[in-house]
């Protein structure tokens, strides 16, 4: 069993002040794989004092000194990502095939691209007889889920030190490890004390204790909708930015005539990829009625031919999902469309292949399913597709904004055709024949999905503050 039962505040690994040593499962075996301690707001006073004291000197570091910080960064974390990847697979189920190829190298990405993105910032430029500059905004609180941990640790981490801000990083408790050793990386590529500091614990805990505090500038969460509603309330008191990246229901609209051979596989491998824990997974498919039957049966196909297997065994299978109440979830939003008149094609409730063990999810697929039914309007977060007819584009439209989400949606079909539509879809990212984000390009949310952006230069602007300045010499 891996051991962090130690916060890393100020530059240095200490004993948490009062805090309850947590269990973190393995998914595919329901057996305790690591330990940490879930801290107190003692705890969380102590990691913010050390980031406000830091922010002293680091907001006034120079860009060249950032930019040396992120290089050794990127160094020390190219040595570790085998223990990235391996830490993911125990805690949260992720194949060491993907971890190795995905989940890893996404958090070294957004070093590399935040690096870039230094380059060229505008720090400074005049308006008028203004002068307008950006500046290092504070002491940034964040707090992240487990699906693509390092992913959205490091969306946060490296724009706020290029930003020049100090932190305090809440991990989920169901995947600590990477985060942990990601405080290794950054205490070994020379991050000052108090910079970045590492607090575990949950949400009504630590998280809380966070979103409340008066030492705390900025709140930056990726999670759930519900948890981020809570984030804002506590964070209202002391009126200080909230960042938030929250839940999704993608549509995959599937354009008339579309050559669905061609252009299903690579957006319904998002509703596959991870076990379906993708915010962002294209798991509602929109099907002009001339082309459901074909469509159902390539998708059937890819669901039948996807293996589930030992996240830590080689291969191209897709693991467990997170945990037990995620696995209970999405078994009762399977049940709920059996129950609501939906088609099952595929898949269905239960474990595969007779296991008995390990939150597993069958490779669902659902057909007739109508935009009133639940598994239609919640987040899945499983390998669970569903399709639903359309007679025309204005329906398949009006029904791919019909959710109270926006963080993204997917077209199938010619790229001329999709890119006349994508200005239609009230979502942040439109992806065309693919699923996956530019980690350079923007990402967050319309309606209930969030607000702020991260990734490159974005990143960097949403973690800093601009100030306007009038009558200072030319």
């Amino acid at each position: 069993m891996q051991s962090y039962l130690k916060h890393y505040i100020n530059g240095a690994w200490v004993e948490s002040q009062g805090g309850r040593r947590h269990e973190v499962i393995d998914p595919a075996t329901e057996q305790p794989c690591t330990e940490i301690t879930l801290g107190t707001a003692a705890d969380v006073d102590a990691a913010v004092a050390a980031a406000r004291t830091a922010f002293e000197s680091w907001s006034q570091s120079s860009v060249d000194e950032r930019k040396a910080l992120l290089a050794r960064i990127i160094e020390e974390y190219k040595k570790r990502i085998p223990d990235l990847a391996k830490s993911m697979a125990q805690e949260m189920g992720a194949p060491m095939g993907l971890a190795m190829a995905a989940q890893a190298p996404t958090g070294l990405a957004h070093f590399a691209t935040t690096m870039k993105a230094l380059d060229s910032f505008v720090f400074e430029e005049t308006v008028g007889k203004a002068k307008v500059v950006h500046e290092p905004l504070g002491v940034v609180a964040m707090i992240t889920p487990w699906n693509w941990p390092l992913n959205q640790i490091c969306a946060k981490v490296a724009p706020a030190l290029a930003a020049g801000d100090t932190m305090i990083l809440k991990p989920s408790e169901e995947a600590p490890g990477c985060a942990a050793i990601l405080a290794e990386i950054l205490d070994a590529a020379g991050v000052p004390a108090g910079v970045f500091n590492l607090v575990n614990g949950d949400g009504p805990g630590v998280g809380a204790a966070l979103s409340s505090h008066r030492g705390v500038d900025m709140v930056s969460f990726t999670g759930s909708t519900r948890a981020g509603v809570a984030v804002a309330q506590a964070a209202a008191t002391t009126v200080k930015r909230v960042h938030q990246e929250l839940g999704g229901k993608a549509p995959n609209l599937v354009l008339e005539g579309a050559d669905l051979g061609t252009v299903l596989p690579p957006t319904v491998a998002g509703v596959l990829a991870n076990s379906g824990q993708s915010c962002i997974a294209p798991t509602r498919l929109l099907v002009h009625d001339s082309q459901v039957a074909d469509a159902t049966q390539i998708v059937k196909s890819m669901m039948e031919q996807t293996k589930v297997g030992n996240p830590l065994e080689d291969g191209q299978h897709i693991g467990p999902v997170v945990n037990k109440a995620q696995y209970e979830k999405i078994q009762g939003l399977i049940q709920s469309a059996i129950d609501e008149g939906a088609t099952l094609v595929t898949g269905g409730p239960g474990r595969p292949d007779g296991r008995n063990s390990g939150f597993f999810i069958q490779p669902t697929l659902f057909t007739d399913v109508t935009p009133d039914m639940r598994i239609a309007r919640e987040e899945t977060f499983g390998p669970v597709a569903t399709i639903t007819s359309y007679g025309d584009l204005e329906e398949a439209v009006r029904v791919a904004n019909d959710t109270e989400y926006g963080l993204s949606a997917t077209i199938s079909g010619d790229p001329a055709k999709a890119a006349e539509v994508a200005p239609r879809l009230r979502a942040g990212l439109v992806t065309i024949n693919s699923w996956s984000p530019d980690i350079a390009a923007p990402f967050g949310g319309y309606k209930q999905s969030g607000n702020g952006r991260e990734n490159g230069k974005y990143g960097l602007t949403d973690f800093m503050e601009v100030k306007t300045i009038v009558g200072a010499p030319a």
